[in-house]
């Protein structure tokens, strides 16, 4: 066997121990004496931020230059994905470094505190470690030195936020405005004597789209281009796609659309009404009132959708300046590694949708912006395949601490600095659990090359695939098509090779995958 690089015989350590219970390790300082601090680290993460809604990756909808400001200012990669696009189930990957399946948490089941996390290991490293803003996981963090969270979802106005101590309800104020001041307030309090770690979460833009005083109005006048597929047909689609509940036609309620009541509703039936969807709206405009139905309906539904959802982005993007602000005027800004993400992507009239859950390009595909001063040069751009596994790990090469074995991802630390290995994955495996759910998208599992993706419902053995270099929208299911037989076997041979890697061993999710697949040559390839 040929020399195995160093980067390349960690990989191969961490498949061998992936079947057997691996102890958390002690976090090893690669600090030296001479050495520059160790960075401090703010993970800023969004609910349901597509990055086709920044204008860094190329928004047509809206501007975000406080979000710009980060990718002007360090790097932008354009290739990161969720592996399980689903709130609960993102955020316990890129805490654990773990697929699903091995962390525990596939839908919205609570998350098992007591293992092995990454703010654990940056404590244990000497951080001071701090969470405020959107938990939901179901169970109090652990790990963090301060934490402040949301009940559940949490609320946009008005919101609760929990310590380990006490409950305080912000009465008149706005959970993204709340979220930044008390991220400030822990940065200001912090021990100096260490550096820090600091996760903001924030709610926005989760449904339903309460924007604030502030921009509500920002989008109200403006109309938006639907997206190219907003019509799509599901020609040539599985039964999965008609099946879905996330339709910006059908499915979007009366609460989603700010709807007001009827005079005097209270109660029960407040909450039934609100749940209900629309087959009619009365609108007005330049004084002459009409009532949609139909196809007019539908397109007045999608504005409704976008102006909201759009005005709350506008607020996590002025907050975002306010903490850059922060770290300028107190002379942090060098040393601080500043990364802006969301826990998955989101559908904005795409394939006539709202939500994310599908395999699909723009319900998978996460913003990933990061600003170090000190270590990434401005404007770096990187297309190499990045995945929410991998943030666990960059967390911790950036902090210079060891990652366990048991981790699965990749530090993204070179891609930020410019730098693509030979040895990085050029293909991913996804799996969707949540079926019916809220939604009724059906579940599946997929795996996606830079070139070609394969999605399998299982559950109603119905295939999915896409050539994304001539068919980036998806319009076109390739499976069982004349002369595809060959890149679809291949397919299916790298699905069962990364699931397999993965120590995803659940058989009735692998019955029409090929048997006996050799993973160690595969292996050598990277992760």
């Amino acid at each position: 066997m040929a020399l195995l690089s160093p980067c390349t015989r960690r990989h191969v350590l961490r498949a061998a121990c992936a079947a057997i219970a691996v102890a958390p390790i002690t976090a090893v300082s690669a600090q030296r004496a001479g050495t520059p601090a160790r960075p401090n680290i703010i993970y800023i993460m969004t609910d349901d931020h597509a990055a086709h809604a920044i204008s860094a990756y190329g928004s047509k909808v809206n501007r975000t230059p406080h979000l710009d400001r980060l990718a002007r200012e360090g790097a932008r990669l354009d290739a990161v994905f969720a592996t399980n696009s689903i709130c609960t189930p993102s955020r316990a990957v890129i805490l654990t470094g773990k697929y699903s399946h091995l962390n525990g948490v596939t839908v919205f089941n609570r998350f098992n505190g007591d293992q092995q996390t990454v703010p654990k290991l940056l404590q244990a490293g000497g951080y001071y470690t701090a969470i405020v803003g959107k938990w939901h996981l179901g169970s109090d963090p652990q790990g963090f030195d301060h934490w402040e969270i949301f009940p559940g979802q949490g609320a946009y106005f008005n919101p609760i936020m929990y310590t380990a101590a006490a409950e305080t309800t912000y009465t008149g104020r706005y959970a993204t405005d709340v979220i930044t001041d008390r991220a400030l307030d822990v940065l200001r309090a912090r021990p100096r004597g260490k550096p820090f770690f600091l996760m903001v979460h924030h709610k926005a833009p989760h449904r339903p789209w309460e924007p604030d005083s502030a921009h509500a109005h920002d989008f109200a006048g403006m109309r938006f281009a639907e997206p190219v597929t907003f019509w799509d047909r599901y020609d040539t689609r599985t039964d999965a796609l008609r099946e879905n509940r996330q339709r910006v036609a059908t499915d979007l309620t009366n609460r989603d659309l700010k709807i007001v009541p009827p005079v005097g509703l209270t109660g029960t039936a407040l909450t039934q009404w609100r749940a209900q969807v629309p087959d009619s709206a009365v609108v007005t405009t330049d004084g002459r009132t009409e009532v949609l139905r139909g196809e007019a309906l539908v397109r007045w539904k999608y504005q409704r959708y976008m102006q909201d959802y759009l005005a709350t982005v506008q607020s996590v993007d002025d907050n975002v300046g306010r903490l850059l602000a922060y770290l300028d005027s107190t002379g942090l800004a060098r040393n601080t590694l500043v990364i802006y993400s969301s826990d998955q992507g989101f559908f904005l009239g795409d394939h006539g949708l709202f939500d994310k859950r599908f395999m699909y390009e723009e319900s998978i595909r996460m913003p990933f912006l990061a600003r170090w001063p000190a270590q990434i040069k401005p404007g770096t751009v990187n297309g190499a395949m990045g995945l929410n596994l991998d943030f666990a790990e960059t967390f911790l090469d950036a902090a210079g601490l060891r990652a366990p074995n048991d981790m699965q991802g990749r530090s993204l630390l070179p891609l930020l600095r410019g730098r693509t290995p030979a040895d990085w994955r050029t293909s991913m495996y996804y799996r969707y659990y949540h079926d019916p759910g809220d939604h009724d998208t059906r579940r599946h599992l997929g795996v996606r090359t830079t070139t070609h993706k394969l999605i399998h419902f299982w559950q109603k053995d119905q295939w999915e695939l896409f050539d994304l270099v001539h068919d980036p929208q998806e319009l076109h299911n390739l499976y069982g098509q004349p002369g595809m037989a060959r890149i679809t076997a291949e397919l299916k041979a790298e699905l069962a090779r990364l699931k397999a890697y993965y120590g995803d061993t659940d058989q009735l999710a692998n019955d029409a995958l090929p048997n006996g697949v050799d993973g160690t040559v595969a292996r050598l390839r990277g992760k």
